[in-house]
């Protein structure tokens, strides 16, 4: 008899990924939409198409694991703030299940990510850690003493939006706050950095593609960098060093054994992480500077596919471990 398989789902700023989940945690049956700028009623609708497309993929599935980039109160079961999508003071995990047939386990989806890389990947065995992932904005997540720190409400690791520079750009989306670390050192800034960079620099490979119409995106400035463009280097590294300053403040906190870094910036590897370990190194306080490592996720973009995974399989064993709400 086949092993039980789960679907799983990770909806970020601007796309959701999605998948079926083996027992072995292996990812099939992948999707992938855009989700930016729908209204409350079409994301919630996006969101149940989906699992439907899920559910013929694989009609064995016990469950369905949901990461929401969103402030969580536990204690109601609320989607109270999401920066990004319009889930806000939503009982995501009711409204989901009555559209979808299936149990919801659903969470921040970087707790989701960090939950996959502390029980299977590159947090595996640390006591304290903590989890940054780059995209759109920057998500966080921490373990404190083995387990997922969730504060008093739920609401606890919003690490993206610790304020670095009171006077810095205003925050993305619904966020009143300005100069946060998302809005400097995420894959929107590289972008937006990106297309300054192109202005001042119109010769570079990067100055051309934006003069020709290519938007500068933190995916182009990226691949550009990989390539070899000094220029778009230049941005990667700036914006390395803001996440490494950040990093470094979390550090002097929390004195974590490991900070896993992830989401879709970490395409741009060590032209980023080089520069933000480089920082933590100059800036941190001993001894955590001198114990701390910082690391890509182990399961790249896939991290919260995988914790979601594990919270759908969780709860379809009877909310063992990490358990949900409603």
């Amino acid at each position: 008899m086949p092993s039980p398989r789960v679907l799983a789902f990770d909806a970020g700023g601007t796309k959701l990924l999605g998948g079926v989940v083996d027992s072995d945690m292996v990812v099939h049956h992948r999707s992938w939409r855009l989700i930016a700028g729908l209204e409350r009623d079409e994301l919630l609708d996006i969101f149940a198409e989906t699992v439907a497309e899920g559910q013929a993929a694989a009609p064995d599935a016990v469950a369905v694991g949901f990461g929401i980039p969103s402030v969580i109160d536990r204690r109601r079961g609320l989607s109270v703030e999401s920066v990004h999508l319009p889930l806000d003071d939503l009982h995501f995990g009711a409204a989901l299940e009555e559209r979808v047939g299936l149990p919801v386990a659903w969470d921040n989806d970087t707790n989701l990510a960090l939950l996959a890389e502390l029980r299977l990947g590159a947090a595996r065995g640390a006591s304290e850690a903590l989890m940054l992932t780059i995209g759109t904005g920057i998500g966080g997540a921490l373990v404190l003493g083995g387990e997922l720190y969730r504060g008093s409400a739920g609401a606890a690791g919003e690490l993206g939006h610790m304020v670095v520079d009171l006077d810095g750009p205003p925050c993305q989306g619904g966020c009143p706050n300005r100069g946060c670390l998302e809005v400097i050192a995420s894959g929107t800034a590289i972008g937006r950095e990106g297309a300054i960079a192109a202005e001042a620099a119109p010769d570079s490979a990067l100055g051309h593609a934006v003069g020709n119409g290519h938007p500068a995106t933190g995916a182009l400035v990226t691949a550009l960098a990989r390539s070899g463009d000094a220029v778009a280097g230049e941005v990667v590294e700036l914006v390395g060093r803001r996440l490494g300053a950040g990093i470094a403040s979390l550090v002097n906190v929390f004195n974590p054994e490991v900070v896993v870094i992830g989401g879709g910036a970490m395409g741009a590897g060590e032209l980023l992480l080089g520069p933000a370990r480089a920082v933590v190194g100059q800036t941190a306080l001993r001894p955590s500077r001198d114990e701390v490592r910082v690391v890509p996720a182990r399961f790249g973009d896939d991290a919260g596919l995988v914790g979601a995974g594990l919270a759908a399989f969780e709860l379809a064993d009877g909310g063992q471990g990490e358990k949900r709400w409603r």
